[in-house]
């Protein structure tokens, strides 16, 4: 009965709990969290010091009893208990203004399309141990569709293709269900990574995380650019072990990042080629929407269309498409609880 009562004045949630970034859907009020899934502990006392963009700063900067984590890898839990303290340390945040002394949301989850039934229940778990009083599940890639405005309960085919922190979500929807799909653990990390062993390889020097992420969103760039733009790349001499600085440009990142965004485009041609043709006639017509921080690499929808023929739109606010799409579900959870997943405990690992 407590529970019910404590559901009644709290907030309903749509949640993406991404591998670089969580962010965070209230009904009513629209996105209200938007952070990194990052958690710092201190390893002498195991507490958790930071969350989210404070904690996100201290990367590769920590003195030894102090670790910073990612709690979650390729869209999944990794690291239960610290992401339980996450989402807990979020729900709180939205609720402490509120007159809400226990919040019990209910709250609804994107999760990728590969994810095990033991996964999903991860998912599930930490989700009610933060302080949910119920869990809603969606696949990532519906979310995203609607979020993007796709009409994906029509008889007709849309397509998405999601490049997040973690993971890339491509999927053909018609009549409110996933068609064709894939689900890569390649995506924005491991964009970073290459530009990581690009910078050792060719130029001998050992860069930060962060660094290679700024250097990323600064000038990478899929496609020639008509005018080249430059950066400025730090780090650590790998043979005198001192600072070392050289300028790059986007033809350098473009070497370094080429091999991944094949392998994204190529496992975009094998979704299309596993689509039935009466949905493919549809997509020629309609075109694919990009979405996720990958859809702001330069040039990738002229690649994309370049190599499957078939139009690219990137969406708007790329990075919030998903919660958005949460956000219209819960608004919206009598037309649309039909595309939601079944909870765990309905099929027998609860």
């Amino acid at each position: 009965m407590f529970r019910n009562l404590f559901k009644n004045f709290s907030k309903d949630l749509g949640i993406d709990l991404g591998t670089a970034n969580t962010l965070v859907y209230v009904k009513d009020q629209g996105i209200v969290i938007n952070e990194p899934s990052v958690v710092a502990i201190n390893n002498r006392n195991e507490k958790i010091i930071a969350i989210g963009e404070d904690a996100k700063i201290m990367l590769g900067k920590t003195p030894m009893h102090i670790t910073v984590i990612r709690p979650l890898v390729d869209g999944v839990i990794s690291d239960f208990e610290v992401s339980e303290k996450m989402i807990k340390h979020f729900i709180g945040k939205i609720h402490r203004e509120s007159f809400t002394f226990m919040p019990r949301p209910r709250v609804l989850i994107a999760i990728p399309l590969d994810v095990t039934e033991v996964e999903r229940k991860a998912v599930e778990d930490a989700v009610i141990g933060a302080g949910a009083a119920e869990v809603l599940l969606v696949e990532e890639a519906l979310a995203g569709a609607i979020g993007a405005g796709l009409p994906i309960q029509e008889a007709s085919g849309s397509m998405i293709v999601d490049i997040g922190g973690g993971t890339t979500e491509i999927a053909v929807i018609s009549l409110g269900g996933v068609v064709s799909w894939k689900s890569l653990k390649l995506a924005g990390d491991k964009l970073n990574d290459a530009i990581i062993q690009y910078a050792r390889d060719k130029f001998n020097i050992i860069l930060g995380e962060r660094t290679a992420e700024r250097i990323k969103v600064q000038i990478a760039s899929v496609t020639p650019l008509e005018e080249s733009l430059e950066a400025t790349m730090r780090g650590r001499d790998l043979l005198t072990g001192l600072p070392k600085e050289i300028k790059i440009t986007d033809a350098n990142i473009r070497e370094a990042i080429i091999k991944p965004i094949k392998l994204i485009v190529d496992n975009i041609k094998t979704t299309i080629e596993n689509t039935p043709p009466e949905l493919v006639a549809d997509l020629y017509e309609r075109g694919m929407v990009l979405s996720g921080g990958g859809a702001l690499l330069r040039g990738l929808d002229d690649l994309i269309t370049q190599e499957t023929k078939i139009p690219v739109y990137i969406t708007d606010d790329p990075l919030t498409t998903v919660v958005r799409g949460t956000g219209k579900i819960l608004d919206d959870i009598d037309n649309l609880k039909e595309i939601l997943l079944p909870s765990t405990k309905d099929i027998g690992l609860g």
